[in-house]
């Protein structure tokens, strides 16, 4: 019987498997993060420490967690998506190996992710496509057309929930930030990678009167494109709507 790809790949990635990493060779690492593009608008966001939220007890947001897919007509402030963005891929320092040191935890401090948004409603935003800037805490617009709302909806499957959202989060593993250090079997660690951003993200949802839904089915090819990114080196690993509770 013929192995199947999932098999393959778990047996492949093996630690007894792996080649020597690029680091194991002495070559340089790459970026801790991609900077704007030349040319982008570039957005302030309100600091992460002057952005207020109400007190909620970790237990008990945990227990009310839930998939949300339907949601209230209302706008998350820009306060509101600053904490989102800080709670699910926040830099707390640049240390000097170098790495960042962020709200979530990653295999080897290696952070490979970038942060897309689809902006539907969220106040003094434009509505249109984003690139968190982790470091700087910003915001770069990608895509501000009037065309890339459905486009990114059609790539996701067309489904229901994502017009609605206020906001449309996509994670972009940036590959060999994270391949430089673990040959191959860092593709797993990226996944893993991606269920501990998106835990965070349902749970300051909780915190801000909010509720998530994760998404992991869409057009691999189809997604990619409309981020712009190659779907090789940089491809969409998950997505996750947010929106106001009714």
């Amino acid at each position: 019987m013929t192995e199947d790809i999932g098999k393959q790949f778990l047996r492949l990635t093996r630690h007894g498997n792996l080649p020597p990493s690029d680091q194991d060779k002495g070559l340089p690492q790459p970026p801790l993060t991609l900077g704007p593009e030349p040319g982008q608008t570039v957005i302030d966001l309100p600091a992460p420490a002057e952005v207020q939220v109400p007190p909620l007890d970790l237990r008990e947001a945990i227990e009310r967690r839930r998939t949300l897919r339907e949601y209230a007509d209302r706008p998350l402030s820009l306060s509101e998506l600053s904490y989102l963005l800080w709670c699910t891929q926040g830099v707390h320092e640049v240390t000097s190996r170098p790495a960042t040191r962020r709200t979530v935890p990653s295999a080897g401090a290696r952070h490979a992710f970038e942060t897309y948004l689809l902006i539907n409603r969220v106040e003094g935003l434009q509505p249109g496509l984003y690139r968190y800037v982790a470091i700087e805490h910003k915001l770069a617009a990608v895509n501000l057309s009037e065309e890339v709302t459905d486009q990114v909806v059609a790539a996701c499957l067309n489904q229901k929930h994502i017009k609605p959202s206020a906001v449309l989060f996509v994670w972009v593993a940036v590959a060999y930030r994270m391949l430089w250090r673990y040959p191959v079997r860092g593709y797993r660690y990226l996944f893993i990678d991606a269920g501990h951003v998106c835990q965070n993200l349902y749970l300051a949802a909780e915190n801000i009167g909010c509720g998530a839904c994760a998404i992991g089915a869409y057009s691999d090819d189809a997604l990619n494109r409309v981020l712009g990114v190659d779907g090789e080196e940089q491809f969409a690993i998950y997505a996750a709507t947010v929106g106001k509770r009714q």
